[in-house]
């Protein structure tokens, strides 16, 4: 059974961090690349992050760049998002999702890319 797990959400104050971590089981980890995803109250799931298996390339969206770091353990079967510099606006549920292969750009790091989904880790940054 495939699953994605995620971890290391909370509560914390407006320049505080976080790491989150994505476990993943029931997939040959090192063939899948994985991405976070984000989703506050009222709004739609929207990329944050995606890392390609094999070539490590990572992609971040606008609004995290200089401030969030992807990484992946792959003894470890484990996906981690350093979250630094936090801002209230990026109060929300995080996913982390999988698909298939590697890539050299970011094409596959959008929503309907992804095959399978974590239940997401809430993150709450106060002002």
């Amino acid at each position: 059974e495939v699953q994605l797990v995620e971890s290391g959400g909370g509560l914390v104050q407006a320049g505080g961090s976080l790491r989150l971590s994505c476990a993943a089981s029931g997939f040959t980890f090192d063939d899948y690349s994985i991405g976070w995803f984000r989703q506050a109250p009222g709004k739609e799931r929207e990329v944050v992050s995606c890392i390609s298996a094999r070539n490590g390339n990572t992609y971040y969206t606008h609004s995290v760049k200089g401030r969030f770091t992807l990484s992946s353990d792959n003894a470890k079967n484990t996906v981690y998002l350093q979250m630094n510099s936090l801002k209230p606006e990026d109060t929300a549920v995080y996913f982390c999702a999988a698909v298939w292969g590697y890539y050299s750009g970011n094409y596959y790091c959008n929503y309907s890319s992804m095959k399978y989904w974590g239940e997401g880790t809430l993150v709450t940054v106060s002002s």
